[in-house]
């Protein structure tokens, strides 16, 4: 009898980093995938990728809706809440025989309360990994209620362990995003861009470009607005073609999206165009062509740093991550930010390092759930910590 695998995916974003596991997953002979949508995946102002997952051959197990409107601290918490009764139930109906959950959201760490008050084993990606923001106590927290854990990177591996789970318990395979990074990346074009419509000036892809993906930082709610003012004034005053992704749903959302808005209509003729997202393959499109990456997205860091692609990094939300030599990280001043943009784009690209894996991490996991037996009952290891 071939092994339930559920995997739940809450976004874009989640999905590209979980895609090739999925993949690999519904090839192997032992496995069976379940897969179940929440969260951010279904809501249209976010990108709702069913398209995506039928286009790539996948049919969700199960839908839930679980995001309660308004983007600040206390419906974060409802959400979180909210998932975690409608995963019960899920999970109920699926009897999976492993959950797999996915890196340090608010969701991420809904699946794992779910899981494991209902005795699923539950297996964890990309922890060990430190950061700013709530997301370095979620993902932590997720790490003392898994089972399986699947880190990024041998810093990541030792910290797990560190952390009291056994050894033979944590599995160094990489980061299962750079499994869908292709040898020869053709850069974006003027049909790619027609593609995702988008609004704002048009777009020549034979002209440079910058990529901004700036997102809330939650535990410094209410600062939002001024962050992306500075981030803007910067991009303004740099004066070339801006590709600018929508943030994504955490606490604060909304009042970015609110100066985002005020600046567009403000400044129509400003050579800035904004998206809500990109599918994960036509998003290292971009970035392979783009001058630098700016903001405070995890991808800077990981597909950033495999391909060489110069960054800013602003603020604290990825504060004490592992980085490559390809990423500058400034405060919120805009003349912080624009010095570091014009440094990053005389430099150019950099070499490529491969500190997030090598991209073969999907096929990894897929083998490691098809082998492994481990117990539900958690306990402390800390006496075979590295030293």
């Amino acid at each position: 009898m071939r092994r339930k695998i559920c995997v739940v995916v809450n976004s874009r974003a989640n999905y590209g980093r979980i895609k090739s596991a999925l993949q690999a997953i519904q090839k192997h002979p032992r496995l069976r995938l379940q897969l179940v949508l929440g969260a951010s995946a279904l809501l249209e102002r976010f990108g709702d990728i069913r398209s995506i997952l039928r286009k790539d051959g996948f049919r969700p197990d199960a839908e839930i809706h679980t995001i309660v409107e308004g983007e600040n601290p206390t419906t974060m918490a409802k959400s979180t809440g909210l998932a975690i009764l409608e995963l019960a139930t899920c999970f109920e109906n699926l009897r999976p025989d492993v959950v797999v959950t996915v890196a340090d959201r608010f969701e991420t760490l809904a699946t794992a309360v779910a899981a494991s008050y209902m005795n699923i084993v539950l297996a964890h990606t990309q922890g060990g990994e430190c950061t700013g923001s709530i997301d370095e106590s979620v993902r932590h927290a997720i790490t003392k209620l898994s089972h399986l854990h699947f880190p990024a990177t041998k810093k990541a591996q030792k910290n797990l362990i560190r952390m009291g789970e056994k050894r033979d318990s944590v599995y160094l395979v990489g980061c299962p995003s750079l499994d869908l990074l292709p040898k020869n990346i053709r850069r974006a074009d003027s049909k790619f861009f027609g593609k995702y419509k988008g609004v704002g000036h048009p777009v020549d892809p034979q002209n440079p470009y910058v990529v901004v993906l700036q997102h809330p930082v939650t535990t410094e709610f209410g600062d939002g607005p001024r962050q992306i003012r500075e981030t803007l004034a910067a991009i303004t005053t740099l004066g070339i073609q801006t590709i600018w992704l929508w943030p994504n749903v955490d606490a604060g959302s909304d009042q970015i999206s609110k100066e985002l808005r005020k600046h567009r209509e403000r400044y129509p003729n400003q050579t800035l165009h904004f998206y809500k997202n990109f599918e994960p393959g036509d998003y290292y499109r971009l970035l392979i062509g783009s001058k630098c990456l700016v903001g405070n997205s995890s991808s800077a860091i990981r597909e950033g740093a495999h391909l060489g692609v110069p960054a800013v990094n602003i603020g604290t939300r990825q504060q004490n991550r592992e980085h490559g030599k390809n990423v500058i990280t400034v405060g919120y001043s805009r003349r912080e930010i624009l010095q570091a943009i014009r440094r990053q784009i005389r430099h150019g690209p950099y070499k490529p390092e491969k500190i997030f894996g090598n991209g073969d991490a999907g096929k990894k996991i897929a083998a490691i759930l098809a082998k492994t037996q481990t117990s539900i009952q958690k306990k402390l290891s800390y006496g075979n910590h590295p030293t």
